[in-house]
């Protein structure tokens, strides 16, 4: 998952199946399938467009997010190896490293293998398949995150303190933490759609077919020449 499409992006079966090489038959049962659960929306079968969560569905679905993702994260905790640790700090480390040479797409991605390294841990394949649906749900809002949205903490990267609470098998430091970078780390997305709805800011397309924001510009105040003179 490395928020490639805005969402309510069109897609194109056709140009979808050139670009990987195959036939548009897979395609479409491909779409068919991320429709039902909820990654796209079709209504009509030549308008298939990635879904647009609104702020208050956002919100709502992070309520499930931090009760479900918190009971993974606890269930986890005893049973994370020391080689999962390992891989969780090369994760971190690369996720870091991405963020700093401005790649948004491997640092979304090494984030979304972070979490689910640990999720997967718990050996509850049915709460792991319950949490990567709504990560799709999710998943055309990351590319909202990079550059204008990025996940920033007051203090310490609460990946670092989760880590630290996994090590020493605190499930409920490490199910606070993760539910803490849920919301920390999301705030400025909250922010971002905040001002979407608010007209602040549109998704626009510009004439070199290129997908951005675009942020209104805050009116100058023009000087009171009068009071200027005077």
């Amino acid at each position: 998952m490395a928020g490639r499409f805005w969402p309510g992006q069109r897609l194109r079966i056709h140009e979808m199946a050139a670009a990987l090489g195959v036939s548009q038959t897979p395609i479409r049962e491909a779409i068919m399938q991320l429709v039902c659960e909820g990654g796209l929306e079709m209504r009509s079968s030549q308008s298939i467009t990635v879904t647009r969560l609104s702020l208050s569905r956002y919100k709502e679905l992070r309520e499930v997010r931090l009760l479900l993702e918190g009971l993974a994260t606890e269930k986890a905790t005893p049973l994370l190896l020391s080689s999962d640790m390992a891989r969780l700090e090369e994760l971190h480390e690369a996720l870091v490293a991405a963020e700093r040479k401005g790649d948004h797409e491997a640092a979304t991605l090494t984030n979304f293998r972070f979490h689910f390294l640990i999720y997967r841990s718990s050996q509850m394949s049915d709460l792991v398949s319950i949490l990567e649906g709504i990560w799709l749900r999710n998943g055309p809002l990351l590319k909202f995150l990079y550059p204008h949205a990025a996940p920033t903490y007051r203090g310490t990267h609460q990946h670092v303190i989760l880590m630290k609470a996994l090590r020493q098998r605190d499930a409920a430091a490490a199910k606070q933490a993760i539910q803490d970078d849920i919301l920390e780390g999301g705030a400025r997305l909250v922010d971002l759609m905040r001002k979407i709805e608010a007209g602040e800011v549109t998704v626009a397309e510009g004439e070199d077919g290129e997908i951005r924001l675009v942020f209104a510009k805050t009116p100058t105040r023009k000087r009171a020449v009068a009071t200027a003179r005077a």
